[in-house]
Parts: C-alpha cells; sequence; structure tokens
C-alpha cells in the first residue's frame, strides 16, 4: 500500500517547548468484485451479488504513525478501518477500528503492541498463501484465517538475520456480539476466571531471498456465550500451522498445513487443512495465482476440496482489474461456500466466477 498523504503532527504533539518529530500516513485499499456461484441453496440456485467481506483484498481505511523518541526507539501506533464496499458499512462486527487498533514501541530488539492487533495466525499464512483473503480461497474453508485478531492483547514481534519470533497474550480475544466470522462474544476480562476467553498466539519462522518457512501455535478459551460452542472457559479452539514457500526466479511456490482441534458442547472435532499454490507472472502487468486445498476432517466424511486461479492485470502500480475461477467439492454433510461468508446446500459442488476492480491509495 502506498501513502497518499503524510500529516506533520507537530502542532498537537506540541508539549511546553518540547517538540517530537512525528508523522501520520493515510491509506487504504477499495476492492469491489462481482461473483456468480451455484448451488447457493438446497433447491441448486445459483446467485450473483457484488460481494461483501472481499473481492481480491478486503477493502479499508487506515492510519499509521510513528515517533521518534532517539535512541533507536520510536512510538508507533496503527487505526485501520475495514469496509464492505458493497454498502459502505463497517466490517469486523461493525467497528469503528476492526482490522487494527494498537500503539506500541519499537526499536532494534523488535515491536511491542497493546490494543486489537493481528496475532500469529494471521501472519503465519501470510508469505504462503498466494491467493491471499481473495473471495475464493482457503479462507472461505477456515474463516478465522483472516479474521485472526486479538481484543485485549499485548503482542510481540522482531525479526534478527532473518529469524522471526513473535507471540501474543489476549485477556479477552473477541468483544464483538454481532458481524459474522469476525464477531465471537468473547470478551473475556472476567473476575474470577482466568481462563475465560483467554488466547495465545506464537511464530516461529525464518526468510532469506530463496525461501522461507515458519510455523504457529494458537489458542483460545471460550466463555458464557461465546460464539461457536465455546460456551465455557473449558472450552478450547487449537491451531498449529506450518506454512513454507520458495521462489524459482520470478515464479512463488507456497504450501501449508493447518492442524486445528476445538473443544465444543457438541463434542471433539479435529481437521486437517492442506493447502498448496503457485503465482506465476505471465507478461509485464499480468500474474496467474492458483491454489488447491483440502479439509480432512477425523473420522467423519464431512471433507472438503477446493481448486482456485486468479489472473490479476495490473493497470498501473495501484490499480488492477482481475478476475477468478472456482470450486468447492463437499463431501458428505460439509456445507463451505467457496465464497467467504456465502451460502452452499450441504454435500453439494459449487461453482464459481468473478470479476473485479482494486485501488490502493
Amino acid at each position: 500500500m502506498k501513502a497518499a498523504a503524510t500529516l506533520p503532527l507537530a502542532a498537537i504533539l506540541c508539549s511546553g517547548a518540547a517538540m517530537a518529530q512525528a508523522q501520520v500516513t493515510v491509506y487504504g485499499i477499495v476492492d469491489a468484485a462481482v461473483a456468480r456461484t451455484t448451488n447457493a441453496d438446497a433447491a441448486g440456485n445459483a446467485v450473483t451479488k457484488v460481494s461483501s467481506l472481499s473481492g481480491s483484498l478486503p477493502s479499508r481505511i487506515g492510519f499509521r504513525g510513528s515517533e521518534d523518541l532517539g535512541g533507536g526507539l520510536s512510538a508507533v501506533f496503527a487505526l485501520e478501518s475495514g469496509f464492505n464496499p458493497d454498502t459502505g458499512v463497517s466490517g469486523q462486527g461493525g467497528r469503528l477500528f476492526g482490522r487494527q487498533a494498537w500503539i506500541g514501541l519499537k526499536g532494534n530488539w523488535g515491536t511491542l503492541q497493546v490494543g486489537r492487533i493481528l496475532n500469529m495466525t494471521f501472519l503465519a499464512t501470510a508469505k504462503s498463501d498466494v491467493l491471499g483473503p481473495n473471495l475464493f480461497s482457503i479462507n472461505s474453508i477456515d474463516l478465522y484465517l483472516p479474521n485472526a485478531r486479538s481484543d485485549n492483547a499485548v503482542g510481540y514481534l522482531g525479526s534478527f538475520k532473518g529469524v522471526t519470533v513473535g507471540a501474543t497474550y489476549s485477556l479477552g480475544r473477541d468483544a464483538s456480539a454481532a458481524g459474522g466470522p469476525a464477531a465471537t462474544n468473547c470478551g473475556g476480562e472476567v473476575a474470577g476466571n482466568s481462563k475465560a476467553c483467554r488466547q495465545v498466539t506464537a511464530l516461529l519462522g525464518y526468510d532469506n531471498a530463496a525461501y522461507g518457512i515458519n510455523a504457529s501455535y494458537d489458542k483460545l478459551y471460550g466463555n458464557v456465550g461465546a460464539a461457536g460452542g465455546l460456551t465455557s472457559s473449558d472450552r478450547f479452539d487449537r491451531r498449529v500451522t506450518v506454512n513454507g514457500y520458495a521462489m524459482l526466479g520470478a515464479t512463488k511456490l507456497g504450501a501449508g498445513i493447518i492442524d486445528r482441534k476445538t473443544d465444543a458442547v457438541t463434542g471433539i472435532t479435529e481437521s486437517d487443512l492442506v493447502y498448496v499454490g503457485i503465482s506465476h507472472p505471465l507478461a509485464p502487468g499480468l500474474t496467474l495465482d492458483a491454489q488447491v486445498a483440502r479439509k480432512d476432517v477425523r473420522r467423519s466424511a464431512d471433507d472438503t476440496k477446493m481448486a482456485v486461479a486468479r489472473l490479476t492485470y495490473a493497470l498501473s502500480k495501484r490499480t488492477a482489474v482481475y478476475g477468478a475461477v472456482g470450486r468447492m467439492d463437499n463431501e458428505g454433510l460439509a456445507a463451505v461456500a467457496l465464497d467467504a461468508g456465502g451460502t452452499v446446500a450441504p454435500g453439494r459442488a459449487q461453482n464459481g466466477v468473478m470479476a473485479g476492480l482494486r485501488h490502493m491509495f
């Protein structure tokens, strides 16, 4: 993303005769797509719509800033608001700054953050998932992945000679009670219950110019009233990921596995989500991304397979058009929609096409 405006804050950060050098950057993405998917209901009807959650990237507007405190130390912050381009309403459960809202300190030792922050599961797949938060992608299979943010959290992220380490600890992962997969009604911070809605995530990785690999751990506890059947603090949802990528010239290969165990009121569910993808430049400004994935639910026939291809053409450094096709095959009683947040009849396959326009500022 490129900054469109850098605003000096000296006038409002002035305290007495002392003024620190500081700046704020305004940035954002507007991305809208029209999609058509088959078998959107039990009767097998198709649906055409302007997507809400994402096109090729979720729409947003953000503010990030820093203040040089001297000695290699900076105060930093980010406020980032997601919105649905089809209606203009706020995303992430209607939050004003649902994508990020944190303040921190940054130095040669890394960055320390406090607030609503991207946790390590969000960061773990970022480099290996060639489609990213595309409307058709592995995020449709696991809606937590593009929404892996933690409220009431303290986080750390540092990189040292290619080695990246990070962790977050949340006192209450998600305080929102409405708004789809980004809202799980688990605000935590409950007196007398030190496990209620607590969450810990961690990441260890290594990157160089030719390849990268990382592993992450994420465990979220529930509480009374929480979504997903996590109705007490003894219930949990745990994900462990291993992800990697390799560069073959300008072509990128990415793959990963997400092992998940959920102990909900309905019982224990275990699954593995495996994905493999490729991103290849076909010509200047023209890129083909393709990915296949499979979710295997243990001791169950309710498995899911996905295949997606996307073609993107950059009209400029900031503006691009794109189109994608995909298919989601549901087995047993699985009902995973191809389009993130969409619908499909249980056990039915779903085909989809979409086209969209994206601008970054």
